[in-house]
């Protein structure tokens, strides 16, 4: 693929651009009126060292502790558990520069990613550029590009293998960070052949390196200091590896898929001159969804991803607020006529998603109209 192409979103009906225009403002008077700021407050705070106490001290007792097998496989789990909560809370809002109105603090909390044995180049590509310009927009928004066996477009080819993906996707969620961590490379280099790093004036073979060394860095720290340090064996420490990032991809992968792979959550694609004739802020609103208002630990856990529709509107938002931002987009978008995608619960999105990937599995291809 060569550069990459632009999609132009451009809406035939004025009543789209009212409601871009209205929500945006009650959403700014909410915050001028309540004299908050956009970005994180002290609750993120504290949560930003939940996360990393989770993620940091399970490690640091395995490398200065003697014990059980089955103990280390525990504290291994809750590494991941910790893993998951830094991606979604901590970086996410980071490299969404909705952390801190200070640059730096956003690209220090981004950084976190690093714990996951990636750099945020990459991520800022794929998901702030390509996933929330082109949302669900088949060959634009790589989280609904096919991830090897599972079809998550209604725009790929369909194999008959794709008939069980309900059953055998789930598993394959937990590949994500693995995938991810040994597959970047690979990445990077196809984001420089599209030209979106010169376009970007990121200089190539710099980035590469500094790519390179961050995994370097990454494995010799997370695998390296376990065999200086414990009497596990070199399989012992690999397979917790596998398990750490197993929890980890398994929590992230799943949560994401919930907001756009799920039923209600259009896929249009392009039409002439490659446009989509809808108002950005309505085609967020056509292929986003929300799910549960009352989900507590689990929405506090996993960054407010449950407020998918909020994040997709106001990116540079920090998801301590979307509670009270999604009344507002919820009431404007009703009163204005537009659905507003909201699954009751968790539950509930994850029986759309597996419902959803049914359909995919079965469904062929779809051309635009």
């Amino acid at each position: 693929m060569g550069k990459m192409e632009r999609i132009k979103f451009r809406s035939d009906n004025s009543k789209e651009e009212v409601f871009a225009r209205e929500v945006r403002r009650r959403v700014r008077e909410y915050f001028t009126e309540n004299s908050l700021s956009i970005n994180g407050n002290y609750k993120l705070y504290f949560k930003t060292f939940i996360m990393l106490s989770a993620y940091l001290v399970p490690f640091i007792l395995i490398l200065v502790l003697p014990m059980h097998t089955l103990i280390a496989l525990g504290l291994v789990v809750l590494m991941g558990i910790g893993e998951a909560g830094i991606g979604m809370s901590i970086m996410h809002d980071g490299a969404h520069g909705a952390y801190s109105p200070k640059k730096w603090v956003n690209d220090l909390a981004a950084s976190s990613m690093f714990l996951l044995g990636s750099n945020t180049l990459n991520w800022k590509i794929q998901h702030n550029l390509k996933h929330h310009t082109y949302t669900n927009i088949y060959e634009h928004d790589n989280d609904i590009s096919t991830k090897a066996v599972v079809r998550l477009s209604e725009h790929a080819p369909l194999k008959k293998y794709h008939r069980f993906q309900q059953i055998y996707a789930f598993p394959l969620y937990g590949l994500m960070t693995l995938i991810r961590l040994f597959g970047e490379i690979g990445v990077l280099i196809q984001y420089n052949k599209e030209g979106i790093l010169r376009e970007r004036k990121f200089n190539h073979n710099l980035e590469l390196i500094r790519l390179i060394i961050t995994k370097i860095i990454y494995l010799g720290v997370v695998i390296g200091l376990p065999l200086l340090f414990t009497d596990f064996s070199i399989w012992q420490i690999l397979v917790g590896f596998a398990v750490l990032h197993f929890i980890a991809g398994m929590i992230m992968s799943t949560v994401f898929q919930l907001a756009h792979v799920v039923e209600g959550a259009d896929q249009p694609l392009p039409h002439d001159h490659h446009t989509i004739h809808a108002d950005w802020f309505v085609h967020q609103l056509n292929t986003t969804s929300d799910f549960g208002r009352n989900n507590g630990f689990l929405s506090w856990y996993i960054g407010g991803l449950d407020y998918q529709i909020e994040h997709h509107l106001f990116q540079n938002i920090s998801h301590v607020h979307y509670p009270e931002v999604a009344k507002i987009v919820e009431a404007t978008a009703k009163e204005y006529g537009y659905t507003y995608n909201l699954k009751p619960s968790i539950y509930h999105a994850l029986a759309s998603h597996y419902q959803r990937l049914k359909e995919l599995g079965r469904k062929p291809i779809k051309q635009a109209v």
